[in-house]
C-alpha cells in the first residue's frame, strides 16, 4: 500500500477564516495531521497561502472538501511525499 506523508499545497481562500481557524480545521480532519501554514500574499478579498500537510495517511480528499467547505480553492498541489509500506499478516 502506498501512503501519503506530506502533501503542499496552493490555497486561495477569503479572509475569514483566519489562518489559525484555517489550519486547525484541516489538521481536524485527521488523526495526526501536522499543518504548517504561511500566508504568501493578501489583497482586499482573499489570502494566499501555502498549505504543509505532514500525517501518517493523508486524505487528500478529506483535506480538499475542508478546503473548499471554508471557502477556499485548492490552486495546485506543489509537493508529494509517499511511502510504499506491505502489508505484515
Amino acid at each position: 500500500m502506498v501512503y501519503v506523508k506530506r502533501i503542499v499545497l496552493d490555497v486561495l481562500k477569503p479572509h475569514q477564516p483566519n489562518a489559525l481557524e484555517f489550519s486547525q480545521a484541516i489538521a481536524e480532519v485527521g488523526v495526526d495531521y501536522r499543518v504548517r501554514l504561511t500566508v504568501l500574499e493578501v489583497d482586499e478579498n482573499t489570502e494566499t497561502l501555502r498549505v504543509e500537510v505532514e500525517g501518517g495517511a493523508i486524505d487528500f480528499e478529506a483535506i480538499q472538501s475542508a478546503i473548499s467547505g471554508m471557502g477556499g480553492s485548492l490552486h495546485s498541489i506543489d509537493e508529494v511525499e509517499v511511502q510504499s509500506e506491505t502489508d505484515v499478516d
